[in-house]
């Protein structure tokens, strides 16, 4: 059932996104993606080129919320102590859903090795790599990610804690919306295009500003900073515009079209009436981020089944994409699982 604080828009979007990395991925990966590409070639290649763009959505909804998140503290005098619990609670917040469905992606990879042959089931996992995925530094280490979505978790926390060092340290929000604006605009022309910075937060602070500065331009109880925000968003967009006259990059658009969407309807409660869909929106949004983590192990799963049982050696590309079909099901189910076992009770890890 929604919740009396749930966002039509907000849930929506988390629903969309995590479905559409979920389909990525599905099209990406192993012997079954292959096969279904034979069968529906058109949509097999739209989504492995295209559905990376779901970060986007991501990124700028996280951006959102977070923003909703920390200006509670904007009133509040600054604290070293306080700012560091905020920012270790954010890290509990996240840990327990994303170390369950680490071991059990571990267990899935050590099956599938048995059978399948390929380059992204990787090499067996070490301890040093298990524990630098649990403090969110495989990236920066340089090592291979055990699950296809453990890097956005330790980018979410980087970046979650750089604003929260800019919304709670400083008390002038005018200041921080031209800070954000300038990390945004370096972000969007430079850092982003470039791999280098990939597993750190100036790679991916771009399409997270968006976020933060469309909270801030409707949300927040200052019709100054409202009207800032506003003006930081339409030149930024503007910006993008001119940009794309040297080099066209789909994502930077699609970010800040999403960033428009959250300034005029990210605030939007259901509608009083009920309905089976907003139900199933609601309900989908809540377990969103266990679907996240989970899906790829039961893509590892899925692949293992399909050639230990020789079902490859049909070559059926529907079978293939009845198997995906069956992927994205059995990831709601296991979500709904690791949202109700470990991330609900895990909310009360707390500093």
């Amino acid at each position: 059932m929604k919740q009396s604080s749930s966002l039509l828009l907000i849930d929506f979007l988390k629903v969309f996104a995590a479905l559409l990395i979920i389909l990525h991925h599905l099209s990406s990966y192993g012997q079954i993606a292959e096969d279904a590409r034979k069968a529906l070639p058109g949509i097999m290649n739209w989504l492995f080129e295209y559905g990376r763009f779901a970060v986007q959505i991501f990124l700028v909804m996280a951006g959102y919320l977070a923003a909703q998140s920390l200006t509670r503290y904007a009133n509040v005098k600054f604290s070293a102590q306080g700012l560091l619990k905020v920012i270790l609670n954010r890290y509990l917040r996240l840990f327990a859903p994303y170390a369950a469905a680490l071991i059990f992606t571990i267990a899935c990879a050590y099956i599938a090795r048995f059978w399948v042959n390929d380059e992204f089931v990787g090499e067996s996992e070490t301890l040093s790599q298990f524990l630098a995925h649990l403090f969110f530094i495989q990236g920066i280490l340089g090592l291979d990610s055990i699950s296809a979505g453990a890097w956005y978790i330790a980018i979410d926390w980087q970046l979650y804690s750089v604003l929260a060092i800019l919304l709670i340290s400083f008390p002038r929000y005018q200041a921080v919306i031209w800070v954000i604006s300038m990390l945004a605009v370096s972000s969007l022309l430079f850092f982003n295009r470039s791999g280098t910075y990939e597993a750190y937060f100036i790679y991916f602070i771009g399409s997270y500003s968006l976020g933060v500065l469309a909270y801030l331009a409707k949300c927040f109880d200052n019709q100054g900073v409202n009207r800032l925000a506003k003006i930081a968003l339409l030149l930024i967009g503007i910006i993008i515009v001119i940009s794309s006259f040297q080099e066209i990059w789909l994502r930077n658009f699609l970010a800040w079209f999403v960033a428009i969407a959250l300034l005029f309807w990210g605030n939007k409660s259901y509608p009083s009436a009920d309905s089976k869909m907003l139900e199933a929106i609601a309900w989908g949004s809540q377990r969103s981020y266990c679907a996240f983590l989970i899906h790829f192990a039961l893509i590892l799963l899925a692949n293992t089944l399909y050639i230990a049982t020789g079902m490859y050696m049909h070559e059926s590309g529907m079978l293939a994409i009845a198997l995906m079909l069956g992927v994205v099901g059995c990831s709601m189910i296991a979500a709904n699982y690791l949202y109700r076992a470990v991330e609900v009770p895990a909310l009360r890890l707390k500093i």
